[in-house]
């Protein structure tokens, strides 16, 4: 992750201080911490001084009232950074009173969390619905391919619950590219019994290169009635990012473009002008530390429109039209170091699955696929060049940082 890489250390106050700003940093702030004591430290032994608690502060300087330490949990707080001797006696006294006072003293801190980057949600399907055979699991992989024309960073999926009543569910996520497992995960989650989807996440966020095609994988295990979508769109557009959707040929439990699960991908990326005007006038004011600091605006997505396209040979005759608008926004505090995937990108054809009715995992036809070599699209979203720091961790810096445990 960024912020712990040997590089971090070498880059200047300035820039240290620009980063520590970003409202849009998705990284807890005992990790911003930990990376500041880092870079004190460095910095003491550049300057050939003992790197003792006196010494970082003063070279931290203002920087250090950029940490958000108010916002920290009362255990990090307690049991690491009011033992380090970094801040004053009476700022330690202050910060737990914060914590446990009814009257909260002033501080020098801001006491507001970061928004952080606002996950944006792409929804593959115009509807769902259920019926008495459909759908079932019996340890069968649903899957479905998609490439992207910008970078984006895939956190999770939103997948469909049980259509007879409460249910919990064993989920395995996985996510390829060309055969290889880019990222996996084991988890668990509860569905309510209704046609909402249910959100499941990576535990860091994979990062996505455009015109290439990737397949997202879950196989389920619970409660063997759920809902599926249907009507199902070859591209969608959410925001300033466009989707496109093809069959995939691991999918041997009905899954495809016209319907199936994984209905939602859960991803950062790059959003309209409107949605970082709002965010950038909204924020302006939440990171002023003794009126001479004041924290760039966060962008962070407010409600973008889905513009998607029927798919094609879609058998139903419902009359629902080609397009479709729905909300694609949604906040989140997940986010982690994400994988960088430069080089050859694919381009894949498929057939879909003409046979079933309009679709279903009653069948075992699978769609085939077939990949072809393009050019490597580069994203126009990055941050501007941090010294010290590489291309893919600005983008992490940006917005993506969250360390891993």
């Amino acid at each position: 992750m960024a912020i712990k890489s040997e590089g971090f250390v070498d880059i200047d106050l300035k820039t240290f201080e620009t980063i520590l700003a970003r409202e849009t940093l998705n990284c807890k702030e005992i990790h911003l911490f930990e990376a500041a004591l880092s870079w004190a430290h460095a910095a003491c032994t550049k300057m050939d001084i003992e790197p003792t608690s006196s010494n970082k502060r003063q070279l931290l300087g203002q920087a250090l009232y950029l940490i958000r330490i108010p916002t920290m949990t009362l255990e990090e707080f307690a049991n690491r950074v009011a033992q380090l001797g970094i801040l004053t006696n009476q700022e330690t006294i202050d910060i737990f009173l914060t914590f446990t006072a009814k009257n909260k003293p002033k501080l020098t801190f801001p006491v507001k969390a970061r928004a952080g980057l606002k996950t944006q949600v792409c929804h593959r399907f115009a509807s769902c619905a259920y019926r008495s055979n459909q759908w079932r699991y019996r340890g069968r992989c649903d899957s479905i391919q998609f490439s992207v024309d910008k970078r984006i960073f895939i956190v999770g999926f939103g997948l469909y619950g049980s259509s007879t009543g409460a249910a919990d569910y064993d989920v395995k996520i996985e996510l390829k590219r060309l055969g290889r497992v880019l990222a996996e995960n084991s988890t668990k989650f509860f569905s309510d019994g209704s046609s909402n989807t249910f959100q499941v996440f990576f535990e860091t966020p994979i990062q996505i290169e455009p015109e290439c095609f990737y397949t997202a994988s879950v196989v389920l295990d619970g409660t063997e009635l759920s809902f599926f979508g249907q009507e199902g769109m070859s591209e969608v557009s959410v925001g300033t990012v466009t989707f496109q959707f093809q069959c995939s040929s691991e999918s041997t439990n009905g899954t495809g473009v016209q319907g199936g699960q994984i209905p939602e991908l859960i991803f950062y990326g790059p959003m309209g002008l409107s949605q970082q005007s709002s965010i950038i006038s909204a924020s302006a004011s939440n990171n002023t530390i003794n009126n001479n600091h004041t924290a760039a605006g966060g962008l962070s997505p407010g409600k973008e429109n889905v513009v998607g396209k029927q798919a094609g040979n879609n058998s139903s005759n419902n009359g629902v039209p080609s397009t479709t608008t729905s909300s694609s926004s949604t906040s989140s505090a997940h986010g982690s170091g994400g994988l960088l995937l430069m080089g050859a990108s694919s381009s894949n054809t498929h057939s879909d699955r003409s046979n079933v009715a309009p679709f279903g995992n009653g069948s075992d036809n699978d769609g085939a696929s077939t990949a072809s070599s393009n050019g490597v699209g580069i994203a126009n979203w990055l941050q501007p060049t941090v010294a010290g720091v590489s291309a893919g961790q600005q983008q992490l810096l940006a917005g993506n940082s969250e360390p891993a445990e």
